[in-house]
């Protein structure tokens, strides 16, 4: 195994709590000074300077400098993944507690803390994560368009009726994905939002309609103000009552 990745260097700098919440801190791609890193972890600025200096050091973290100012930022968009999927790693790893998670709608644990614009709605792979993303998927259930049993997530009938209505037609979709639909855990939520071919579409609905969009360098997507009008009567009930 000479050639095998050697993890242990990353795994020791994201095992310190301090040092993870840095990384947290810095999820949604911007850059920002020791001095607020600092601020937003409770340490010290030379403490929080040390810890910047190892996660440098480590590849993780690339320097900025601004004038007399030091901004920090992931060093690069594989870095940002593997935080994630670390903390999705965590849900992964007890698979009997989630789909009581699912049906109960509660949180077992607090969610790690990130940056606020990272929590509400962001990227996750190809469909939108978050809590507008989890919000969204009980809406989609409580009306009926989509239903869940166990792990697996079917479209109904009057889903895909009402789907095609926004110009989404699940034949189609089932040639672009043998998955059409599925319950993604959400890291920062500990509630499932919509994966699959019908979760990137409607992602990719959501941002040609103008209600999302995403800033250049960054995972956070931003709420337009159509969209914050839009994005919460989507699939609500009373929306249904009256295109019956």
């Amino acid at each position: 195994m000479e050639h095998a990745p050697c993890i242990s260097q990353i795994a020791t700098l994201l095992a310190d709590p301090k040092r993870s919440a840095m990384m947290w801190a810095l999820m949604d791609g911007t850059a920002r000074q020791a001095e607020e890193l600092a601020l937003l972890t409770g340490l010290s600025p030379s403490s929080a300077s040390a810890h910047l200096g190892r996660l440098s050091s480590g590849g993780l973290l690339k320097v900025e400098a601004r004038g007399r100012k030091r901004f920090f930022r992931l060093a690069a968009p594989e870095i940002r993944a593997a935080v994630e999927a670390l903390a999705s790693a965590t849900l992964a790893s007890t698979p009997r507690q989630i789909p009581e998670v699912f049906k109960r709608g509660v949180m077992p644990a607090k969610a790690p803390t990130a940056p606020a614009s990272l929590m509400r709605a962001r990227l996750c792979d190809d469909h939108l994560g978050g809590t507008l993303a989890a919000d969204l998927y009980q809406r989609l259930v409580d009306a009926g368009w989509i239903e869940q049993y166990e792990q697996r997530v079917v479209v109904s009938l009057k889903g895909a009726n009402e789907l095609a209505g926004h110009g989404l037609f699940i034949q189609a979709l089932a040639h672009r994905s043998a998955r059409i639909a599925c319950a993604c855990p959400d890291w920062s939520e500990r509630r499932p939002h919509l994966g699959g071919a019908l979760g990137a579409a409607l992602l990719q609905l959501f941002m040609q309609s103008g209600w999302l969009s995403l800033p250049s360098d960054s995972r956070a997507l931003q709420v337009t103000a159509l969209g914050q009008q839009e994005l919460h009567r989507f699939a609500q009930q009373e929306s249904l009552e009256m295109a019956l």
